[in-house]
């Protein structure tokens, strides 16, 4: 297994790897229409130019990425993701352990749903706490945790 910073020749392979990691997400909500399902390769490309991307590689193939970028001594992370077929292996810890790594000694802050209750378990072991809830409909509230 090999995480580094991931390269602009590698965000299509992201991109496409977020359309089938989140499949599980949106089936948590009966609903495709979440926004990591919409991303466009522009918005990925401007997410890749203000902050880091790093990628999880085996046999080199892309089966894992996370991103985040430093605001006001917080650090911001989404859309940390592994291929449905290499997952509960431990490889969404190494993910976050590395992309604080890459932040060390920061203030962390990220969100998920309510629904996704191994996230919100994954964070938690990791020493996250949960400091706000925003629901945004009947069906979706997030949870945004901190460390």
């Amino acid at each position: 297994m090999n995480i580094q910073y991931a390269e602009f020749n590698d965000l299509q392979e992201i991109l496409e790897l977020q359309y089938l990691a989140y499949q599980s997400e949106a089936q948590l909500f009966r609903n495709k229409d979440i926004p990591p399902l919409k991303e466009t390769l522009d918005e990925l490309i401007q997410e890749f130019d203000n902050g880091v991307i790093l990628k999880m590689t085996e046999d080199g193939r892309i089966i894992g990425s996370v991103r985040a970028y430093e605001l006001q001594g917080t650090v911001y992370i989404g859309k940390l993701m592994v291929h449905p077929d290499y997952r509960c292996r431990g490889y969404g810890s190494m993910l976050l352990k590395a992309v604080e790594k890459s932040f060390p000694g920061m203030r962390y802050e990220l969100f998920t749903s309510t629904r996704s209750e191994d996230n919100i378990r994954l964070y938690e072991k990791f020493g996250y706490k949960i400091f706000k809830r925003r629901k945004i409909d009947d069906e979706l509230e997030f949870v945004y945790l901190e460390k």
